[in-house]
């Protein structure tokens, strides 16, 4: 049921035994199963509690002009949604103005939205820019779609893998679709909502994306998330990856897909290049771009990513700063590519492939490294390179690492805190995109991570649109671990907790449930809207999970794997890894 206040919206849940039923309707108040609202004015709420200011008050607001609330009477409870002017008919029947899309919220994911770009509204303000393309959506009248509302759509269906358009419509509106407005609302259709994602275009949330990634990078330079030491530096890391859309005519042409010479593959696919801080994952910027050849692409992966890689270099230079240290994995050197990164001021660190020449320079230092030039494309670079052994469990992997970088101070940056922050690329990339696509597994006809758009115009805005509620994930998890108490017990008893150790799926659900609850409507008092959130972090703060378990695996998986699996057997091994750097100086 729902309680419509006069000049405020509350939903109701009715306190109220089945056997003080009958007491109620003998008061008259049987009328709220039929008429579904009951009227209250703003003006006549209060707080009965007497207590000074600054004390947590757990109480209900009353209404003045009645007799007090006593011990036993049977009361109704209900929590706010939205408030809005009245309009009262001439047959007395009280309805809402406006439009149930003007008060839809994402919760607390467009709190942390609005508090990180520190724009409050910013999703309507960026709709109100929103100039609406096709034949389809006509007009200036109400419609049961608002710009606002279908980028909210959009945001919260990337959350929502298992949801169809209804289902996130839904979830969105909430009891606000209950509420009887001045003209009738029913849900929109499916078909609706996706007329209108095509009406908005990528635009709008391209532009929400930009803004966010801009306000996390400037968060990331204020605070210090660092989970391991190299230097003065943080230490980030870059990573591409694919990721499959529905198999039309239209994304073929557009993506292409990848491994396969003739673009043959089951589904076209998107590849991306996410550069992300290694300690909490966040992503600081991401480019896209087609995989295949049938788009013009290259079906080579590292010479795909290089060419993301330079157009990262070339439309995100803010991210490249001297106190940022860039960790690479093999498929990205290329000697001019390395020299363009360099010219920005930012630091590297780059594993290399087997086969490429070092022609050492000098003895080696202390630290068991040594200086060397490698050379390509008519450039020669002077780095300085780390060579190690890993163990696990006393097994030695099969391979060499071999590392450069061009911090050559040994006693600044030690050969052994370099081999460690490479380890980062793994947590800061590998682990990072699978987070990221454990939010839209199942959105597409097959299993495993995969965009539901079928144009590329909208691949494009689920994509922009994925990237911006991933990291809203991400940022509302650093706001619970900023309000986490530490662990009593265990291996990290006393120590501050980290926003790794935030369970990243527990904080995605959380954004769903106060999106469904309302629990953040923009027409709440600030007082109540501080309160729930500070409620939904705390809860939050308490799920976490055990960071740094040592698992390690022969290859790589940035999607969760099939279950049961189909492909081969991943074993798992549990073990610390022994970092060995190769010191002759040692010997």
């Amino acid at each position: 049921m729902i309680v419509f206040v006069l000049g405020a919206l509350v939903s109701v849940c009715p306190a109220v035994p089945s056997d003080v039923m009958p007491a109620v309707d003998k008061a008259g108040l049987g009328l709220l199963g039929q008429a579904g609202m009951v009227a209250v004015r703003v003006a006549d709420l209060r707080s009965p509690a007497r207590v000074g200011l600054g004390k947590v008050v757990r109480t209900a607001l009353v209404t003045t002009g009645v007799e007090p609330i006593r011990t036993g009477e049977v009361v109704v409870f209900c929590k706010p949604v939205a408030v809005a002017a009245v309009v009262v008919r001439r047959d007395g029947r009280v309805q809402a103005a406006g439009h149930p899309g003007d008060h839809a919220r994402l919760g607390v994911a467009e709190e942390r939205l609005d508090a990180l770009t520190g724009t409050p509204g910013v999703v309507d303000e960026v709709a109100r820019s929103v100039t609406l393309r096709g034949s389809k959506v006509k007009g200036v009248a109400r419609r049961a779609v608002t710009p606002a509302l279908a980028i909210r759509v959009a945001l919260l269906m990337t959350l929502m893998p298992d949801a169809d358009y209804v289902e996130v419509m839904a979830a969105l509106l909430g009891d606000l679709a209950a509420v009887p407005w001045q003209r009738p609302y029913q849900l929109p259709t499916a078909t609706v909502v996706c007329t209108w994602r095509q009406a908005i275009g990528a635009q709008p949330l391209e532009q929400l994306r930009e803004r966010l990634l801009a306000a996390l990078d400037a968060e990331h330079h204020d605070h210090d998330y660092r989970a391991v030491t190299v230097g003065d530096l943080d230490a980030c890391s870059i990573d591409g990856s694919l990721t499959r859309v529905p198999d039309t005519r239209g994304n073929r042409e557009a993506f292409g897909s990848a491994g396969t010479a003739d673009d043959s593959a089951p589904y076209p696919q998107l590849r991306e290049l996410r550069l992300t801080h290694a300690g909490t994952r966040a992503t600081l910027a991401v480019v896209t771009g087609p995989s295949g050849a049938a788009a013009g692409g290259d079906r080579d992966k590292g010479e795909a990513e290089q060419v993301l890689l330079d157009k990262a270099v070339t439309d995100w230079p803010r991210v490249f700063t001297p106190n940022r240290l860039w960790i690479m994995d093999r498929n990205f050197p290329g000697v001019g590519r390395i020299q363009r990164m360099l010219a920005t001021g930012t630091p590297v660190l780059i594993r290399l492939k087997d086969g490429i020449t070092l022609t050492r320079i000098g003895g080696f230092l202390p630290d068991g490294s040594y200086l060397a030039a490698i050379r390509g494309g008519g450039v020669t670079l002077t780095v300085r390179v780390v060579e190690y052994w890993v163990s696990v469990a006393g097994q030695d992997t099969r391979e060499l690492f071999c590392l450069i970088t061009d911090l050559h101070d040994h006693l600044a940056y030690p050969a052994q805190a370099l081999a460690d922050a490479y380890h980062q690329r793994w947590i800061g990339s590998e682990t990072s995109l699978k987070e990221a696509k454990s939010t839209i597994s199942g959105a597409g006809p097959s299993t495993g991570a995969m965009l539901r758009s079928s144009r590329p115009e909208l691949v494009a805005q689920e994509h922009a649109a994925w990237v911006t509620t991933t990291e809203l994930t991400r940022a509302t998890a650093r706001a619970a671990a900023a309000v986490a108490a530490p662990a009593r017990t265990g291996r990290r008893a006393g120590q501050p907790v980290h926003p790794r150790e935030i369970s990243f799926t527990a904080a995605r659900r959380a954004l769903i449930t106060t999106t469904r609850t309302g629990t953040a409507t923009a027409s709440l008092p600030t007082a109540t809207r501080t309160t729930n959130r500070d409620t939904t972090l705390a809860a939050l703060a308490r799920r976490r999970v055990i960071i740094d378990r040592n698992r390690h695996r022969d290859r790589k998986t940035k999607a969760r794997l099939g279950f049961p699996t189909t492909g081969p057997h991943l074993p798992t091994r549990t073990a610390p890894a022994q970092i060995s750097i190769c010191n002759p100086l040692a010997a």
